[in-house]
This record gives C-alpha cells, sequence and structure tokens, in this order.
C-alpha cells in the first residue's frame, strides 16, 4: 500500500441560519499534525468530518468525482445501463477499463478507499486517548470503525469473487494500524477475511451508536441504522442470511417506504423519509453531485446524459407501477430510452443530495435472505411490502423466489451503484441482447405527443453486447472484478504473495 504521512485535513462545519439545512463545509482551512488533531474531542470531530469529505469531496477527474462515481461504474457494468458514447464512464462499460491496471479511475477507488482507511486505522488508533466527554468519544470512535468497515465492505464486492464460488479467493490487503514510510506493504487475503474484517468493524460500531440520534440534515453522519445496513449487506454477500436478516429489520427501523409521488420527485433530497444515509450538497460543495451530470438524462442542464435505461428493462415493469412512469422515449435522434429517476433539484446550482442507503433495500436483503434460508414464504411476505408500497403486482409463488427478489433489485435499486455488486456476488452474468424487432429488424417505436400526434423513433439499447475480447458474456468472468492498479503491484512486493 502507498505510505502516507498522515496529516488529516481540517473541514469546517459551516454554520447557517434557522431557514438553511446544515451541511459540510469541506473547504480545508488547514492541515495539523495528529498531536494537534486530537487534543479535543472536537477536532477530533472536525477531523472525521474532513475524512469523510475526502472521500466525497476529491476530484480526481470529472468522470471520478469522489467515492460515489464508483456506484455509477458498478451500473455502468451491468445489464440494465444502456451507456451512450458521452465522455464519462462509456470505457467502464465496454469492460475496457477496470480490468486495465493502469487506467486512472482503477487507481482513483482503490486511492480513496486505503487512505480513508489509513486515515480511520490512524483515528482509531489514538481516539481513546483524546480528552473530553465520553459518550462523545465513543460516537466519533463508532463512526471510524463503520467508516472503516464499509471501506473493506466495498472492496470485498470489487476485488474477487463472491464467497459462495471461491471463500479462499485472493482479495485485497488488509490494514488495522496506521501506516507509516517504513510500513511493508501485505499480501491480499482472502475474501472470506476482508468480509470478517468488514463485519469485525460494523459490528464494534453498532453499540457505540445505539444511543446517537442525528437530525435529518445530517444524514450523512453514520449512526446505528446506517451501520446496521451496512452489517445487512455484509451477512448478505458474504452467505450468513440468518445475521443479514436481523440487522437488515435494524437498519430500516424509523424509515418508511417512501409514496409514489416521492418515488417521482427526482431521487435529489436527504429529506426523503425512506432515505437512512445520504451526501447532502449546496451550490458551493456539489463534487458529489457531479454525478447527476450523467444520471439525470431530462434536466436540460445536465452536462451528459449518458445513463439511458435498456428498453429490454421497462418490460420488468406492470404498467400500475409507480416506477414506470419514469421511463419516456426521447424523440431527439435516435430513440434512447429515458429513466427520469434522478434528477437535479436545483438546476441553476447544479445540486443534488446523493442517496447512499434506503429502507427499500433493507426490505430486499431481507426478502433474499429469507429465500437462501429456505423461507420461501415469507421472502414473499416481505418482498410483497415493498411491491404493494410501489403498486406493483405481487408475488404469488409463480417461479423462484429468489431470482424475482434479485430482478426487483434490479428495478428499485436502478442507478444507486448495486448492479456489479450482485453480478459478482450470486456468481450472475451481465445479460446485454440488441434491441431489434422478432424479425432482427430495428425496432420502431411509436412515441405519443402532447398534442395527440406520434413521432417514431428507432429504439436504442445496448451498444455492447461482448466482452473486449469477443467472447460472451459468461459468469465469473475477470472482466467483472476491478483491477488492482499498477502502482500498488509494482510499490508493494508483497501483493501476490
Amino acid at each position: 500500500m502507498k505510505k502516507y504521512i498522515l496529516f488529516i485535513a481540517i473541514f469546517a462545519a459551516a454554520v447557517f441560519s434557522a431557514c438553511n439545512k446544515d451541511f459540510l463545509d469541506t473547504r480545508p482551512t488547514n492541515a495539523v499534525p495528529d498531536d494537534q488533531v486530537f487534543n479535543t474531542v472536537d477536532n477530533a470531530e472536525t477531523a472525521l468530518t474532513g475524512i469523510w469529505a475526502y472521500m466525497f469531496e476529491t476530484y480526481f477527474t470529472f468522470a471520478v468525482p469522489g467515492i460515489k462515481s464508483l456506484d455509477l461504474t458498478s451500473d455502468a457494468m451491468g445489464s440494465d445501463v444502456a451507456l451512450t458514447t458521452s465522455y464519462g464512464f462509456r470505457d467502464s462499460y465496454t469492460f475496457n477499463e477496470m480490468s486495465d491496471n493502469t487506467k486512472n479511475r482503477v487507481s482513483a477507488y482503490w486511492t480513496i478507499l486505503y487512505k480513508t482507511i489509513d486515515n480511520c486505522n490512524n483515528f482509531l488508533s489514538k481516539i481513546d486517548q483524546v480528552p473530553g466527554d465520553d459518550a462523545k468519544r465513543k460516537l466519533l470512535k463508532g463512526q471510524a470503525s463503520a467508516l472503516r468497515g464499509w471501506c473493506y465492505l466495498t472492496l470485498a464486492e470489487f476485488y474477487s469473487f463472491g464467497v459462495t464460488n471461491d471463500p479462499s479467493a485472493k482479495s485485497v490487503p488488509i490494514y488495522t494500524d496506521p501506516a507509516n514510510p517504513a510500513t511493508p506493504g501485505k499480501a491480499r487475503s482472502t475474501v472470506t477475511q476482508v468480509y470478517a474484517q468488514a463485519i469485525t468493524d460494523l459490528q464494534a460500531a453498532v453499540p457505540l451508536l445505539a444511543d446517537y440520534s442525528r437530525s435529518s440534515t445530517q444524514k450523512f453522519k453514520i449512526d446505528g441504522n446506517v451501520a446496521n445496513g451496512l452489517l445487512a449487506r455484509a451477512y448478505l454477500y458474504s452467505n450468513q442470511p440468518a445475521k443479514a436478516i436481523a440487522a437488515a429489520v435494524a437498519a430500516r427501523n424509523g424509515y418508511p417506504l417512501m409514496s409514489g409521488d416521492d418515488y417521482n420527485k427526482g431521487f435529489n433530497d436527504v429529506g426523503n423519509p425512506e432515505w437512512i444515509w445520504g451526501q447532502p450538497q449546496t451550490p458551493s460543495q456539489n463534487v458529489a453531485a457531479s454525478t447527476f451530470n450523467f444520471l439525470d438524462v431530462s434536466t436540460p442542464v445536465a452536462y451528459y446524459k449518458s445513463y439511458k435505461a435498456d428498453p429490454w428493462f421497462q418490460g420488468y415493469f406492470d404498467s400500475t407501477d409507480v416506477r414506470f412512469r419514469l421511463f419516456q422515449w426521447s424523440t431527439s435522434g435516435p430513440g434512447a430510452l429515458l429513466y427520469k429517476k434522478f434528477r437535479f433539484r436545483d438546476p441553476g446550482g447544479m445540486v443534488s443530495d446523493i442517496v447512499l442507503m434506503r429502507s427499500a433495500e433493507m426490505y430486499l436483503i431481507e426478502a433474499e435472505a429469507h429465500a437462501r434460508n429456505n423461507n420461501a414464504a415469507k421472502a414473499a411476505e416481505v418482498l410483497n411490502v415493498l411491491r404493494t408500497a410501489r403498486n406493483s403486482h405481487l408475488f404469488n409463488g409463480g417461479g423462484s423466489v429468489t431470482d424475482t427478489i434479485l430482478l426487483e433489485r434490479r428495478k428499485e435499486l436502478w442507478g444507486e451503484g448495486f448492479s456489479l455488486v450482485d453480478i459478482i456476488r450470486t456468481g450472475g452474468t451481465v445479460v446485454r441482447k440488441p434491441f431489434k424487432s422478432y424479425t432482427g429488424a430495428d425496432s420502431i417505436i411509436n412515441v405519443p405527443q402532447p398534442d395527440g400526434s406520434i413521432v417514431k423513433v428507432r429504439g436504442v439499447g445496448h451498444r455492447t453486447l461482448k466482452l473486449p475480447d469477443g467472447s460472451a458474456f459468461v459468469k465469473n468472468s475477470n472482466y467483472y472484478l476491478f483491477a488492482i492498479p499498477i502502482s500498488e503491484l509494482q510499490n508493494n512486493p508483497n501483493i501476490n504473495n
């Protein structure tokens, strides 16, 4: 791992009038040595805020605006986003980028995750000795533990196949102590060990966060619900379904499923009652909101508008489903299918809040965990709670409940970063097919207009239908995994030991 002489950038919390939300001001006011950062719990809290801000507000390129862009990479490499050739994630979509260890995006995600881990290691090594309020010290320790756990969970998701495929598969190195210039690089641990580290961190965080209550404008701060939600993911992905059920139920407590009207408001506001975790943005702090330039396909100010839907994806939705209303065929140029789930909240300021966790995901985790725990009836019951909220037809037992839940994850969580995660962890495959008529000719779509007229467009779907070597998409393709960057391979002689 690249060595860092750790200085934590201090980020001041912006104080607004009562009519405004409390957000982070991520402009660094200074950088100070550890002994000054950790001389009070208040300074330690500011340092932890800085660690968080580094993850979300660091530009590597316009196409890598912080860690949230990793979620867009995951969806670009899935089945349901028909990405255009616009700037950004086009090489991820074609599987030419994340398997190439020389690419900037490959290096950026590795750097963000391991720099955050090292910052958390340093923080956790010192927080117990920081003078001040004991309750606040425990809270900060819990948040730092959960943040490190989230980083290891993310690494486990993308750098090796799922534990059910090969529990001994090599994944990434594990570091739990602060690094210095003399720290030797470590070898890759197994995927089982990386998930175990994530779970250990998250389990440690939950009791420390049990009494913490945050305001609705501070949903970026990790509380007990967030830690349980991350645990639910980690348990499900590491094949511990019974534990995933309990964690998912705890995570969604107090966060009801949103209404159909709220579902159609653009997924841009942390005030949404279903959002358990999210990153607020302001006109002066909107690096993470840059992802909306790719996801927002209908607001004129969005730059790239590249995340179009695979036309076959629309067919999975009932016409009564509140999500079905988000589809719209474009009549300008080739007929791409727009899925207007994400829209800038403040187009003038290029501002939208960023969703990180919702209670809908927790229902889906619980349902899948019941299915994998051989309780199909309970799995269907939980799944139908979500389907009822979305005004979709209920699952009546026809077909595999597990497959139905995995499809429901694709429908509900589109654009939120779970596509490649689910393909890797389940040993699945990318599925892309050309959007053609039954005769093999172009699909011509009749698009009704407000004045009652009809515009005919040629429907456009996926443009990449094979892997870079010309072979078909298959289960457990190495093209699905993120490469370890060339700099790590060159600077860490132990990486493959």
